[in-house]
């Protein structure tokens, strides 16, 4: 059910500028710089672009996160919009790596972003030693100034070289993978706990190559923030969303939330908590070349310790006693 929770006007602004500052330099900001070319101050973007053609392996060698990006104030209103908090289970030492599972997708991963890619929810002071990246689409830093705000918040390229880097320079590195993708958006509806996790089993074998251990976690939330139609797939608009899947990298979806007034209908999100559960890690011994048999075991392995972290905290967090986590 919608939270009773009273509308914060400045909440929604400073929310909203999550997505609109990426359409913002996307249509901007980038044609400014093109336009600079053609005026006195044509040194500066041309500055600029030489350097982004030079410093073209920083997205697969670690980034360049920012603590001050990180700390800005206006991620605290972000948080408190909803709220998003991050519970803690277990430690995770720092003398390891890590690869966590962020599930379930969602439609826009408030939970996954806030929680790693800001110091809002004290991600450093909670697990002390361990650096966050949240892992994303790779085509997003070949895109000028958006790829540099990625990565000054501690996002990195979803790319195996990328996070073969992470994993193999230095321990205290958690690298937070989606599994399920873009397609697990299409299945986030209030009430439904369905992910794509069965045959996406490319990060239980990067683990293994590296001896990291898989860390499960669940956020609790994250599909109810938003109703979305959903089609069927031999309808037109089913295939059109595969299309634009098939051109841009994720899929078109066809969501509504609420608007500024309380009671109405728009964009913003749902005022419902979402509280992002962090499971214990799962030893993964450190193998070069692991056979097939060697990951479904430990693919297997991870996928019932999410499901018990599921089943341990679904009730205190809105599920009935009977809901199942089910796996496509």
């Amino acid at each position: 059910m919608p939270c009773s929770k009273k509308p914060d006007y400045l909440q929604s602004l400073l929310l909203l500028q999550w997505p609109l500052s990426y359409l913002a330099i996307f249509w901007i900001v980038q044609p400014l710089l093109v336009c600079l070319l053609f005026t006195p101050l044509w040194l500066l973007p041309a500055l600029y672009f030489v350097w982004f053609f030079l410093d073209w392996k920083t997205p697969n060698q670690g980034g360049r996160r920012s603590a001050w990006v990180r700390n800005w104030r206006i991620w605290t209103y972000f948080r408190d919009y909803f709220p998003i908090t991050i519970l803690k289970t277990k430690e995770l030492p720092p003398s390891r790596n890590y690869i966590m599972g962020v599930h379930p997708h969602g439609l826009l991963t408030y939970g996954a972003f806030c929680n790693f890619c800001t110091e809002s929810t004290g991600f450093s002071k909670i697990f002390p030693g361990i650096t966050p990246h949240l892992a994303t689409l790779s085509w997003f830093f070949k895109i000028p100034i958006i790829r540099d705000y990625l990565m000054a918040k501690g996002v990195c390229s979803v790319s195996q070289p990328s996070i073969d880097y992470l994993l193999s320079h230095g321990t205290g590195n958690l690298v937070g993978i989606v599994p399920g993708g873009v397609k697990e958006a299409l299945q986030s509806m209030p009430n439904t706990t369905t992910l794509i996790l069965q045959k996406r089993k490319g990060f239980v074998r990067t683990a293994l190559r590296h001896g990291a251990h898989l860390v499960p976690t669940f956020t609790f939330g994250e599909t109810e923030v938003y109703d979305q139609l959903v089609f069927h797939e031999d309808s037109w608009i089913f295939k059109f969303q595969s299309y634009f899947r098939q051109i841009f990298g994720f899929y078109f979806c066809f969501f509504y939330g609420q608007g500024f007034r309380q009671g109405s209908f728009g964009l913003l999100p749902y005022h419902r908590p979402i509280v992002t559960v962090v499971g214990e890690p799962l030893p993964l011994p450190h193998v070069e070349n692991p056979s097939p048999e060697m990951v479904d075991k430990y693919h297997a392995l991870y996928m019932d310790a999410l499901k018990k972290l599921f089943d341990q905290h679904k009730v205190q967090y809105g599920f009935p006693d009977t809901q199942k986590l089910l796996f496509l």
